[in-house]
């Protein structure tokens, strides 16, 4: 294959994966107005819901905007050489084969995240602000962005230093030695991500010693979980939308409160929740999910040895003299239709894991305790309550809270 039926195989997996996603996003958005289930009518009252219908609305043609114009900017980047030209800036810094990259991703990531920060502010400061949700100041925006560019310029740029020296010295056998890196960085950051990672943005505090840290405590031991780290994290400073996730391993593992789900529900609903987060734990969902991931980048590294070298790759993207960063960015374009497919059976084993961890808290617990704390907490966010089946099936990671519904019910 020449490198001109490359570049059309290029730009028509961007222009297809465009379309597929649009057509996706059209159908959810004609059961926007639907009425709600009967399982659900006392989520909203007429008022809420039809403030709810205005805001999925809103971030509906929001959402066509912002990626309708990624995706221009993406084509128009490919078709008039951009990469091209940002490798030349990079080459005209430095010769050496690592700083190269480092540059030309650099530059790429720099530019892309310029581009589109209007896009976020407007997401924050104008829809988010308008529906009550935003607490996040300009301050804080701003900061943000500077830390996550830092992070990824620190770590990102450190790990892509060390996968191109090995790919100089191994050449396609440089795969094993880049998974290996990533399996242990991906262990590193389960372990140790909440210790690291979040403090850099959020406050976290020890649960205090009340009837809700006894609550937890009493329901772990009911279980045989060990749990000495209850963690409550200040996310009512960017959102009032509520969360909690589970984290680490061993004596790692914690469990992490957002403010906002504590102020929000019950406590009895809380330790529903929690629950359903130590179903998780106990099914060993966490291990299946890092093993399955790091299985999967060996095999998309594994595939990346096979084609990072072919000069094809790179003159695809307007670059004569052939090179890995460029081969790496042609290739991540021609590997997102296996990305896709992956990203499917993840999303179905993860929708099947909710429903473990869900039935797993219905057992140990409370299923009516987690059931209200669903709907409370979709209430809050102004959920959409009817997606469409193949919305579903695409990009969500958890069941609807219909279908969340009816799982839990079943049996009763």
């Amino acid at each position: 294959m020449n490198s001109e039926s490359l570049f059309y195989i290029i730009i028509g997996i961007i222009i297809i994966d465009f379309i597929i996603d649009k057509i996706l996003d059209a159908l959810n958005a004609k059961h926007f107005d639907d009425p709600i289930p009967e399982e659900l009518e006392d989520v909203y009252d007429p008022e809420e819901y039809e403030k709810s219908q205005r805001y999925k609305k809103e971030r509906f043609k929001f959402a066509m905007i912002s990626s309708t114009f990624s995706v221009l900017l993406t084509l128009g980047f490919i078709i008039f050489d951009g990469f091209a030209y940002v490798d030349e800036i990079a080459r005209s810094v430095s010769d050496n084969s690592i700083i190269v990259p480092l540059i030309f991703f650099g530059i790429i990531m720099l530019g892309s995240d310029l581009l589109m920060t209007p896009f976020s502010w407007y997401s924050t400061f104008v829809i988010e602000d308008k529906y009550g949700f935003n607490k996040t100041t300009k301050a804080t925006f701003f900061l943000d962005k500077i830390k996550g560019l830092a992070m990824t310029a620190i770590i990102g740029g450190g790990i892509l230093a060390l996968i191109v020296w090995f790919y100089q010295f191994a050449e396609s056998d440089f795969w094993w030695y880049a998974w290996i890196l990533v399996a242990v960085f991906s262990v590193f950051m389960n372990m140790f991500y909440a210790k690291l990672i979040v403090p850099l943005f959020n406050k976290q505090t020890p649960l205090k010693n009340g009837s809700l840290r006894s609550r937890i405590e009493d329901y772990a031991r009911s279980v045989g979980f060990k749990l000495d780290n209850i963690f409550v994290i200040d996310g009512s400073k960017r959102s009032t939308k509520a969360n909690a996730y589970f984290s680490g391993f061993g004596s790692e593992k914690r469990i992490t409160l957002y403010d906002t789900l504590i102020n929000d529900l019950e406590e009895e609903e809380i330790v529903a929740v929690l629950a359903h987060e130590v179903g998780h734990y106990k099914k060993n969902h966490i291990v299946v999910n890092l093993v399955v991931s790091v299985l999967t980048t060996g095999f998309t590294l594994w595939l990346l040895s096979l084609f990072v070298g072919n000069p094809t790759l790179s003159e695809a993207l307007g670059v004569t003299q052939p090179s890995f960063h460029i081969g790496l960015v042609a290739f991540g374009i021609l590997y997102s239709p296996i990305s896709e497919i992956t990203g499917l059976i993840m999303n179905y084993i993860s929708r099947k894991f909710e429903y473990q961890a869900d039935n797993f808290a219905k057992t140990t617990y409370n299923g009516n305790s987690l059931i209200s704390s669903l709907k409370k907490l979709s209430k809050n966010t102004l959920s959409n309550l009817t997606p469409h089946k193949a919305y579903i099936f695409v990009h969500y990671s958890h069941p609807s809270l219909l279908q969340r519904y009816r799982n839990l019910k079943a049996g009763n």
